[in-house]
């Protein structure tokens, strides 16, 4: 969410912003909402003004004894005046916030200018891909080829895009998990959280899934939201707060599970666990100060890197380009790992500053060294990482010819000291 009064003193920095994300300007007609707003706001302000007159007019006839009927009648009259005039004011208020909760943030200086993905910017690669003596095979067949990935039958209980599974895969998505969180709290002082999964409007309203990507998401009849990643619940952990500057920056993991729709993605990635409507991922979070955001956003990174580097997985890290950009980003890193089924790369992580966007949604600032002022506080969020993406580029990377699956040395700690996983285990 943006300041309007800061789009209308930088109406030109703000649509070019717009400009760079594909879309039109935006300031003239955000501008014109806010100055209706404003006027009908100045005239409820007149109409009070008027009647604390007309007040002071009826104690002064009183104390002379003079008749008061017709100016009471005036109040009666401004009254009603006002109460329409202040109707008016909720009314262009709710316009101009609705108007500005659908656009995006804008993109820092440093995000390149591009269309779509093949415009962004790889910054680093990391890891050798495997050359194998045998045409790899892709998850979900190596998968279901050892017995312990079925999709049918999760299909029967849940339909499309759900996927069961057990024995070691089962105990291998868990050791992930867990391997994930002991390296963030543990090495990397992270906070671990358990926050919940069902959550209320306001709080996907804050983190900008709401109003724009209701369809993207599962409701309850009762009217809670299944949360699509963990960066809902814990960003708004610091939601409608003056937080105290000398305990910034905060920094949070979580295990949740997520549920997304998945609306947008017909016909992609149809067979597989690469786009779930349910899935496991370890989140990470940070509450930061506007001046630290960016060396958090690399921090975050390099926290999500070494889980990759810990399982030797090969991958990359490429900057997002404006047209590929979150809706609340503002500069985004992915990590993709490479995928020798598909042989492509493909994203396992996105990890991303959004600035004040958040917390101007959420009502987060924290208060300065002075004690008095307050700022807004920039909010970031990165996958670290998704699990049942990682449970696929080990099956990939570690595949062997006879269809068994190495267990990466990092893993076999949490796996009671297992090292291959054969059929049926």
């Amino acid at each position: 969410m943006f300041d309007i009064k800061w789009i209308r003193e930088h109406p030109v920095e703000f649509d070019n912003g717009m400009v760079r994300r594909k879309l039109e300007p935006k300031s003239t007609s955000l501008i014109a909402l806010d100055r209706e707003r404003r006027n009908v706001e100045a005239r409820a302000q007149e109409i009070q003004a008027d009647r604390n007159k007309l007040s002071k007019k009826i104690g002064i006839a009183k104390a002379k004894g003079e008749d008061v009927s017709h100016l009471i009648a005036e109040v009666s009259r401004s009254k009603t005046a006002q109460a329409e005039a202040e109707d008016k004011v909720r009314v262009k208020t709710e316009e101009l916030i609705a108007a500005m909760s659908i656009i995006p943030n804008t993109p820092l200086d440093i995000v390149p200018d591009g269309v779509d993905e093949s415009d962004n910017r790889v910054e680093r690669e990391w890891g050798k891909v495997p050359n194998f003596n045998f045409l790899a095979k892709e998850h979900f067949e190596i998968g279901e080829s050892l017995g312990l990935m079925d999709f049918e039958l999760a299909a029967k209980m849940s339909g499309a895009r759900f996927v069961v599974l057990s024995g070691s895969l089962a105990r291998l998505e868990r050791a992930l998990a867990s391997f994930m969180l002991d390296l963030h709290t543990v090495e990397h002082d992270l906070t671990e959280v358990n926050p919940p999964a069902l959550v209320r409007d306001n709080a996907l309203y804050g983190t900008g899934q709401l109003p724009k990507f209701g369809e993207d998401l599962f409701k309850t009849e009762q009217g809670l939201w299944m949360i699509p990643t963990a960066e809902v619940p814990l960003t708004n952990m610091v939601a409608d707060s003056i937080l105290d500057g000398s305990n910034l920056p905060r920094r949070m993991a979580a295990l949740t599970s997520c549920f997304r729709s998945e609306a947008g993605s017909s016909g992609k990635d149809t067979r597989g666990m690469i786009r779930q409507h349910q899935f496991s991922k370890v989140e990470m979070v940070t509450i930061s100060k506007p001046d630290e955001s960016g060396e958090e956003l690399e921090r975050m990174t390099s926290c999500a890197e070494e889980v990759l580097k810990r399982l030797k997985l090969p991958y990359r890290v490429v900057t997002l380009c404006t047209g590929d950009l979150g809706f609340g980003a503002q500069h985004t890193y992915d990590l993709e790992v490479w995928l020798p089924g598909q042989g492509q790369y493909r994203e396992i992580s996105s990890c991303s500053n959004c600035g004040d966007f958040q917390a101007r949604r959420m009502k987060a600032r924290y208060r300065g060294e002075d004690g008095k002022s307050t700022r807004f506080v920039h909010t970031l969020n990165g996958s670290g990482l998704a699990v049942g993406r990682t449970l696929v580029a080990v099956l990939e990377n570690y595949q062997q010819e006879d269809g068994s699956v190495i267990i990466p040395m990092a893993l076999r700690p949490y796996m009671g000291g297992l090292e291959v996983i054969t059929a049926n285990g």
